[in-house]
């Protein structure tokens, strides 16, 4: 009998939100275009992901459980790398624009790199971040140790 394990990936990261088309207006105001998908699912693909968006209420019913208790600061934050740190600031100034809001603004970290966070407009937190330590690829595909 062979055991099948879990690959090291993430494919797809769901965001649960209150407004579908709302949400969908934020991510497009950063730059980002959808791909079709299935009536209440509004996708992005990424480098080797796709990120949806999915009613709060759907994914809750999903899961089975009561939709109130999706919600708030869950400990995860979504990071999107840049290859220069100055890239940051004009990312949280585009997600500001947007609507989001900044939580962190643009700068230096403890560890050597540049960094700003910013929240989407139901809350999901994201950073911006320059790892000197990570070179990105050319096309901006992530390794912890770099390419």
């Amino acid at each position: 009998m062979s055991e099948i394990g879990m690959a090291q990936r993430v494919s797809l990261i769901t965001l649960a939100v209150g407004d579908l088309e709302r949400s969908a207006a934020f991510y497009e105001a950063m730059g980002w275009h959808r791909v079709p998908s299935p009536d209440g699912v509004i996708a992005f693909d990424l480098i080797g992901q796709t990120l949806g968006l999915y009613s709060r209420a759907s994914l809750a019913e999903d899961l089975g459980i009561p939709a109130d208790s999706i919600g708030g600061f869950s400990g995860i934050t979504l990071a999107h790398n840049v290859h220069a740190a100055e890239d940051v600031a004009p990312i949280l100034a585009r997600a500001e624009e947007a609507g989001g809001r900044i939580l962190r603004p643009a700068g230096d970290v403890f560890w050597g790199g540049f960094i700003g966070y910013f929240a989407d407009l139901d809350g999901h937190v994201w950073e911006v971040a320059h790892n000197p330590f990570s070179p990105l690829s050319a096309d901006g595909e992530f390794r912890w140790e770099g390419y």
